[in-house]
Formats: C-alpha cells, structure tokens, sequence
C-alpha cells in the first residue's frame, strides 16, 4: 500500500468516526456490506439495496444508538464519488388516499445535500409493478429545533396503486455520510388548498409630471386587483423613472423613503403585498431595486438587481450581490428584475432557496426566456412590464392570466400546494434538485 492510500484511508476512518458521534452512533466504523440486508419488523424492515455492488455506500443500522426512538439508518461515501445506494422498505396503501411521508436526517461533509441524499416513493400495484412516476419528496427549507433537516409531503395515492416502495438514499459523494431517523408513512385528511391571488399591471406613464404622478397612476391600478381581493401584486421596473424626463440618477432615492411610504399607505388600505420597482440611492451608490411592501403597509425587504444590462452600468448604476427569499404568510417569494431573466441562475438561486413564487418587475424582454424560467424551476412566475407581457406564468411556463390595454389589471388564483405532473416526468418541481448538476461540473 502506498503512502497516499494510506493516508486516506485514515483520513476517511477519521471523518466517519466523529460523523458517528455526533449521529450517537456506538460503532467506529462502518462496514461494507455486499449483499441485501434481511428485513428486520423492529427497525421497520429497512433494506440495503444498491444498483451494483460495486458502486455501493457504506451502511449500516444503528440499533443502540437511537434517532429519537428509532433504529438510525446510516450511509457513507466510503470514498467513492460514484456511490450510489438506499435503504428500502415497502409499504401497504390504499388508492385514493393521502399519506405523509416524513423522515429527519443528519448529515456531515456533504457539499450538495438537495443532490446527494434524496428520499423517493414508487407506486406499484399488487403483481409489483409500477403504476404511476417515482415520487421525490423535498427537503424543508426548515430545521428541527435541534438541528435536523426534515424530508416530508403528503401524496394522494395514485388508482391501482397497493404498495408504496419507499427509499432513503445517498449518491455521488465520496466524503460525505448521512444518518436517518424518525421516519413515519401515516394516512392523513385530504391537505388543504394553499390558495393564494397573485395580480399584475400592464401600464406605461407617459409625459409624466414626475415621480410622483406616476405612483398615483399605479395606486389607482393597484386600488383595482385590491377589489378583487388580489393577496400581491407586481408593479413593473423603475415605476418613478419611466415616462418623466428624470435619468437613473436623478430618480433614485433612499429605500425606505417617500415612495415606499406612498405604497405602504396603497398596501395597508387593501391588504396587500406590493413588489415595485425603484431607484436606490444609498450614499454615493445607486442600485435598480425592487422592494416589498408587506400588508400592514410596511416595508418587509428589498432586492438590488444584480444583472445590470450595458444601458445601466454606463448610466452610473451598481449591481447588487444577494439574492434574498421573502417569507409572507401565504409562502415563500423571490423577486428578479428584467435583465436578471436572461440568466438562469438567478431564478434557480431563487427556488433552491425555496421560492414558490417569483415576482419579475420587467421594462421589456424575451417571452421565450420568462416562460422558460418558470418551467426549469417549477415555480409560478409574475411578470409586470411596459413591452412584454404582463403575466401570471404556471409551472409549465404557460399564461393563466394577462393584463392587457383594455384590462390592465389581472388577478389569477393559484393553489401553492397542487401538484403539477408532467408526461413521463413526473413532479419535476421535486425531481430537479435531486437530479441537479454537481457543482464541480459547472464551475467556470
């Protein structure tokens, strides 16, 4: 053996050791197993299994050493980047019913979690045979209060459908171990729509007193989707610059300032959330922003463009460098502004983020690409513009609803918790982040 084998596989023996302690794991290391593990009712009859031998993780179960009051399910690198194993349980359902897959899990050294450690579900029907797509279900952007991440959805189960085969799986990270626990597959009550109003405008001041005559314009628009009760509303980019004779500069002012004050006033009158687009002077910087302004009329964030167009970095303004998710009550939002769309990582920054909704303050741009931003991140899309379209997009990219010249403001009800299945896909809104790129392959 060489020096440098040696050396790893020290260094691997190392980094499980102190993964185990602090899963309270008793064993030191762990072993690799090449066959399937025989079903076992005290530990929920978790399996092994693996695609080959070959490329299997390390696993072991962990009996003493209790997840919460339950057998710990354990997998590992053991230094191959191509390890690729689960353990696996089958489960008796009935079609037409709802129930909550939810497990906890821990894990140490690995770089893409979303990627690496996934949780699936396969319908089969009682021959064993497949009915409907293997289901992936996410990982919550929230943690327990001591630290665990949790994996969990309620599905309907699908007509002919009589057993579920559920997996809790680690792949494509030599260096990294996961340990699970707490798992339960429990019948539940149908889920609640999660049903939220999403509106946007179509309108372009011109010959414009200023500023402050275009937020009137817009308040009066805005007064419309509160009729209809509308929970946000997207307003277009740089709402207090368009149709005046002001430049980047000149318009600019400090957030929070007089127009957020204009527009918490319209939000709080219709309870409403606003996203607008502003300028931004911040000391000697100006940034093309965009802010929320949450129901009670407040001011509840902002985000500063961080793709700037050639027209915007010659006219004095600084790119941003976050890319912020907003909390409402209704769920979880991000916003871009127009340029920010001909760039695919900003949007999938958004939903990898957790972003349900994303609201696109926009002067004018490709339809084409907007649509696909929708559709690669599964996310409802809200456009606001002066030369595209005003829009609300669904997760297939396609228009619900359009604001128009003759109905410049549209109101669209959407359900944040509704499946959308694709032919021969799937739910790809929780399949993309398992099947994502690695890092390393994208890196310029």
């Amino acid at each position: 053996m060489n020096l440098k084998a040696f050396i790893s596989i020290i260094f691997l023996s190392i980094a499980v050791t102190v993964f185990s302690e602090n899963c309270t794991l008793r064993h030191s290391t762990l072993l690799l197993q090449q066959k399937t593990i025989e079903n076992n009712s005290e530990d929920h009859e978790w399996a092994f299994a693996s695609q080959r031998d070959e490329i299997a993780p390390l696993h072991s179960k962990d009996k003493d050493g209790k997840f919460k009051g339950t057998t710990t399910l354990v997998l590992a690198g053991g230094g191959k980047e191509y390890a690729n194993g689960g353990w696996v349980t089958v489960k008796d359902v009935q079609a037409g019913k709802y129930y909550r897959f939810k497990v906890s899990f821990q894990a140490e050294m690995v770089e893409q979690p979303d990627r690496t450690i996934y949780s699936s579900i396969l319908w089969l029907d009682e021959n064993d045979k497949k009915v409907s797509m293997t289901e992936f279900p996410p990982t919550l952007e929230e943690t327990t209060s001591d630290g665990f991440n949790i994996i969990e959805k309620v599905y309907q189960v699908p007509k002919g459908a009589s057993k579920a085969r559920l997996e809790l799986g680690y792949r494509w990270d030599a260096d990294g171990s996961v340990c699970f626990g707490d798992f339960s597959f429990l019948e539940v009550d149908k889920p609640m729509p999660r049903n939220v109003k999403l509106a946007t405008v179509l309108h372009r001041p011109r010959n414009s007193k200023g500023s402050h005559d275009n937020l009137e314009q817009f308040a009066n628009l805005i007064d419309e989707a509160g009729k209809q009760q509308a929970d946000i509303i997207c307003l277009p980019e740089a709402i207090t610059l368009v149709g005046t004779d002001q430049d980047y500069i000149s318009a600019a002012e400090s957030i929070p300032g007089p127009s957020t004050r204009f527009l918490g006033e319209v939000a709080k009158k219709h309870n409403m959330y606003i996203v607008a687009g502003l300028l931004e002077k911040e000391g000697e910087v100006v940034y093309n922003t965009a802010v929320l302004i949450n129901r009670q009329g407040e001011l509840a964030g902002k985000y500063r463009k961080v793709s700037l167009p050639r027209e915007e970095i010659e006219g004095g303004i600084t790119p941003g460098d976050e890319l912020p998710v907003f909390d409402t009550d209704f769920g979880k939002i991000g916003i871009m502004i127009c340029w920010d769309v001909q760039f695919p990582e900003v949007s999938r920054s958004l939903a990898m983020k957790g972003a349900e909704v994303i609201l696109l303050p926009i002067w004018g741009g490709d339809l084409t690409l907007t649509k696909a931003r929708a559709i690669e991140n599964q996310v409802y899309l809200v456009s606001s513009t002066y030369d595209m379209k005003s829009a609300v997009f669904d997760l297939k990219g396609n228009i619900i609803g359009e604001a128009t010249k003759s109905n410049p403001v549209v109101v669209t009800e959407v359900d944040l918790n509704e499946q959308v299945l694709w032919d021969w896909l799937g739910d790809l809104k929780n399949r993309v982040p398992r099947e994502i790129p690695s890092k390393s392959s994208i890196e310029w």
